[in-house]
């Protein structure tokens, strides 16, 4: 399984902030990549590294044509963030994740499925809901 890049931000001493679909983030170290791999050497170099950006369809990410890191290394090398807004993830995210369409979601914030306040959580136009409580109710992700 992928875990699909949400965003990415170029932060101080070569390190990589990381937001992930799934409502998980982490930092990545890109230091050790320097001595592994010769190409990464080009970050140092232009503020490269600050141009960093999440490839078409969260798969990875990229500076140029010729350098680049997939989601799933991003994933199990980096190290986790504790963020209140860990377990948090839009509405659109969670149909994805469970194939389900946005209307089945609002539709269960109606009935008290998904409690609002507890389980969802509307800010502005965006509704955010707990990766428990898609698990709760819909079973495991399928995506």
């Amino acid at each position: 399984m992928f875990h699909k890049i949400k965003n990415v931000a170029a932060l101080n001493n070569y390190l990589l902030s990381v937001s992930f679909v799934e409502g998980v983030t982490k930092i990545y170290d890109v230091k050790p990549l320097f001595k592994k791999w010769d190409v990464f050497n080009e970050l140092k170099k232009n503020d490269l590294f600050k141009k960093v950006k999440v490839d078409q369809g969260g798969y990875g990410i990229s500076w140029n044509d010729d350098i680049d890191l997939a989601c799933d290394e991003l994933f199990f090398e980096g190290k986790l963030v504790q963020s209140p807004f860990d377990g948090l993830i839009a509405f659109t995210e969670a149909c994805q994740m469970w194939n389900l369409n946005e209307s089945t979601l609002r539709k269960a914030v109606s009935y008290g499925k998904l409690v609002d306040g507890i389980d969802v959580c509307k800010f502005g136009k965006q509704w955010v809901v707990t990766i428990q409580a898609m698990e709760r109710e819909y079973g495991p992700r399928i995506g």
